[in-house]
């Protein structure tokens, strides 16, 4: 307290107390908000559409870069796109006319490229990966006329976001536009802005003409996760930890120059060294001049054995190897694999150091992630949309009768761990009620309807050829020891089990 609480302390008790506890409101709650914290985060407070303007080319620049150049950030990519998408999210119709328009897709799958490089569910795993490593990407629905002869009168244009003009901000015709983007005044998207080649395609000249177009929104898929509320634009999934990665790139390079130097022997010779035979010449100058003006006498034959000049004194620099190299290496990757999301496992192949239920336990972590990408980003905005543009297009070109967007996905089915414990479980939990047996069909990627028929299909099949019993008496306690019993206790001509696996009788 100073001089003035005590003063008014002194005359008013009540007014002294009120000071007091105005003082300690005053006060940090958090020792991270005090004052004497010299930390200030850069652009506080800016929303996530100012740091996208502000930072996105940068990241996706370098996030690229990465990609490309760096054997551990490929093969993280490579196992996440092969988890989350593998090959390919099935979508399966399940409204009216849904035979006949499954089989269209079916058809049409292999046509839906724009540009004619994938089938759809390869442009599924490009949008994806795309995704990742900038941050999002377009998805433009592209109709097609009838006479073009598509089983379903559409096609799919893969963009980069490059193609969104990020220069457009303000107020364009009345709207708001953000980084490209035009949203209405309910804060919908109404429209992208989106330039008529890839601007960084040196192959094309561009005029002066060539400006950005307005292209309504109910033609593009904008593909993105988003992190904070009212974000509009994507990030790269690296943007935490390129920093990191690009300071062990620059440690392994300067690790390799430093091998480099720990392998060769350095002489340092002194004296009378005009009469060095190997001495360097560049041009027609003398070697004990050159010798003199660079203090190079030379290189160091690998395994020769030669004469010194007399009067040369000779001095060997071996370098000293420096340790904790590997231990250092693996700390990193550690910490760059959690921050990209994927087991160290699978970003690196190094599985020295992991046993079944460390390995089980990442892996269900990363199952769960896998998941929650998968049907909270990937099917309800990429999917869901392109497959309600289907609908709509082969509604239109007369294909099915009406309209119904009732579809169910089938993502990638995961490969069991320990097989034989998880078939056991899963078997375990239909037996008692805990999951449906189609649940665990969906689990394992499948279509139940679609396994059933199948089934009974098969059935169906064995049984008219007459060697389902053979198939059920292979398989191991399928038929009671009792009943075996009882039929090789019977005659041979009136055991009909018997008599089919003994072969036809012979005539007597």
């Amino acid at each position: 307290m100073n001089i003035i609480d005590r003063v008014v302390g002194w005359v008013s008790p009540n007014a002294g107390i009120q000071r007091h506890f105005a003082r300690k409101q005053l006060e940090r709650a958090y020792e991270a908000a005090s004052p004497r914290d010299t930390w200030r985060p850069r652009r506080a407070g800016a929303s996530a559409n100012a740091d996208h303007l502000a930072d996105a080319a940068t990241l996706r620049a370098k996030s690229r870069s990465l990609l490309q150049n760096v054997p551990y950030i490929q093969a993280g990519f490579e196992g996440l796109v092969s988890a989350t998408v593998g090959t390919g999210i099935m979508p399966r119709s399940i409204g009216g006319d849904a035979d006949k328009f499954n089989a269209l897709f079916e058809q049409w799958t292999k046509v839906c490229d724009a540009d004619g490089r994938l089938d759809y569910y390869g442009m599924q795993a490009a949008a994806y990966e795309t995704m990742e490593a900038d941050g999002e990407v377009l998805i433009r629905l592209r109709p097609r006329r009838p006479s073009d002869g598509l089983p379903i009168p559409l096609q799919l244009q893969l963009l980069e976001i490059d193609w969104l003009d990020s220069t457009r901000t303000g107020v364009v015709d009345g709207q708001d536009v953000i980084n490209g983007i035009e949203y209405s005044a309910l804060g919908a998207v109404t429209a992208y802005f989106l330039w008529p080649q890839h601007p960084g395609d040196a192959t094309r000249l561009r005029g002066k003409k060539n400006q950005s177009q307005r292209v309504p929104a109910q033609f593009i898929i904008h593909l993105y996760s988003p992190k904070r509320p009212g974000q509009g634009r994507g990030f790269p999934r690296m943007a935490p930890i390129i920093g990191r990665v690009r300071d062990l790139q620059l440690y392994e390079d300067a690790e390799l120059a430093r091998k480099n130097l720990e392998t060769r022997l350095g002489v340092i010779g002194s004296g009378d060294v005009a009469q060095m035979a190997g001495a360097p010449v560049f041009g027609d100058g003398d070697p004990a001049q050159h010798a003199n003006q660079t203090g190079d006498l030379g290189e160091l034959p690998s395994g020769g054995v030669f004469q010194m000049p007399a009067g040369t004194n000779v001095t060997v620099i071996e370098p000293k190897v420096a340790p904790g190299h590997v231990e250092y290496v693996k700390y990193q990757m550690h910490i760059i694999s959690a921050g990209f999301g994927v087991p160290y496992e699978m970003m690196t192949g190094d599985m020295n150091e992991v046993n079944f239920s460390s390995a089980r336990v990442r892996l269900l972590d990363f199952r769960r992630s896998v998941g929650r990408m998968q049907w909270l980003v990937l099917i309800p905005k990429m999917l869901d949309p392109i497959h309600r543009a289907a609908v709509d297009a082969a509604y239109l070109d007369g294909s099915i009768r009406r309209p119904d967007y009732a579809v169910r996905y089938s993502p990638p089915k995961w490969e069991y761990v320990n097989p034989v414990d998880d078939v056991k479980s899963d078997l375990a939990e239909i037996g008692g009620g805990l999951c449906s047996l189609s649940e665990k069909i969906r689990q394992r990627g499948d279509n139940p309807d679609d396994v059933f028929a199948e089934i009974k299909s098969d059935y169906d099949k064995l049984s008219a050829m007459g060697i389902l019993e053979y198939l059920l008496f292979l398989q191991k306690g399928n038929l009671p020891t009792e009943a075996l019993e009882d039929d090789a206790a019977k005659p041979v001509a009136t055991s009909k089990r018997t008599r089919i696996f003994s072969g036809p009788r012979k005539p007597a």
